[in-house]
């Protein structure tokens, strides 16, 4: 038996389960059982290899998580951790995945608030990644992030004791929104559920089955979170504070809407690298 045999099994299998990135899942789960990097597969994937316990118990280990891939758990449930913005995050099933899309939020704060002595507020912070991104790559010196699950902010926790070197404020603070803050913010950040309801049964099985459903169900039209969102965010927001806010693909126009009609100023959206739209930012204004 060798690494290429292995690998071609877990993508034979993967492919009748259907999934869509069988031969990359496979190589993935491949590398992680017997600790390897692409650089050793790919030098000794031709080699037999030894009959030794440890080798034994890597292929063990590649099978059980192939079983677990074919049941469409989401591959990084099951090897533990999800790349976001150069860092390492923890993830399980108490928390959405981090997305690539959601880099977008990350870099436009990045690009725009150079301050570093600004204050940031992220609300729905789930595996804590907008917020310990914020905080490691902008060296924003006070950062706070919410979350209505408690298991949540645990995950988030961890994430921040491992990435963060405790030279700066982070908090984290269990509650819906806004409601456990007692501060005004410079930035605020959201990455609120915006899928609507009855679209979630038509999702993947990896996202609808696995993902928890209070970080992706945003009401009858998805709109739900922005509208509480905008609603209460001026008030705890300090004068010349801005908000950035992930959206769906197709809600830029109704979040920019919202913010309008909620006072905001200097209104704009920006797209992912696919050129979708994905991100809405604003001004604080007046109340209306």
């Amino acid at each position: 038996m060798t690494l290429h045999q292995l690998l071609n099994e877990g993508t034979d299998a993967l492919v009748r389960a259907g999934d869509p990135e069988a031969k990359l899942d496979a190589r993935r789960l491949l590398l992680e059982a017997f600790h390897l990097d692409t650089v050793h597969f790919l030098m000794n994937r031709m080699q037999q290899l030894e009959q030794t316990e440890a080798v034994r118990k890597a292929v063990c280990d590649y099978h059980c998580m192939i079983k677990k891939r074919c049941r469409r758990v989401p591959l990084q449930h099951i090897v533990g951790n999800q790349d976001f913005m150069g860092l390492t995050f923890k993830v399980n099933r108490h928390v959405l995945i981090p997305r690539q899309d959601t880099e977008t939020l990350v870099e436009t704060v990045l690009e725009e608030q150079k301050d570093r002595k600004k204050k940031v507020l992220d609300i729905c912070t789930g595996s804590g990644c907008i917020a310990v991104s914020l905080a490691v790559l902008g060296g924003y010196e006070d950062v706070t992030a919410t979350d209505l699950s408690p298991e949540a902010l645990r995950l988030a926790k961890e994430n921040a004791e491992r990435l963060l070197d405790g030279s700066r404020r982070f908090r984290l603070l269990q509650g819906d929104l806004f409601e456990p803050v007692h501060e005004t913010y410079d930035i605020i950040t959201a990455n609120p559920p915006y899928i609507p309801t009855e679209i979630i049964k038509e999702l993947q099985p990896e996202v609808r089955d696995y993902e928890p459903a209070m970080a992706l169900d945003g009401d009858e039209d998805g709109l739900g979170f922005y509208r509480r969102i905008v609603g209460e965010a001026q008030a705890y927001m300090n004068p010349g504070g801005s908000i950035y806010l992930e959206i769906g693909y197709d809600q830029g126009e109704a979040v920019t809407g919202l913010l309008e009609k909620a006072g905001f100023r200097n209104i704009r959206i920006i797209k992912d690298a696919p050129g979708l739209d994905r991100v809405v930012r604003g001004e604080g204004g007046c109340y209306v």
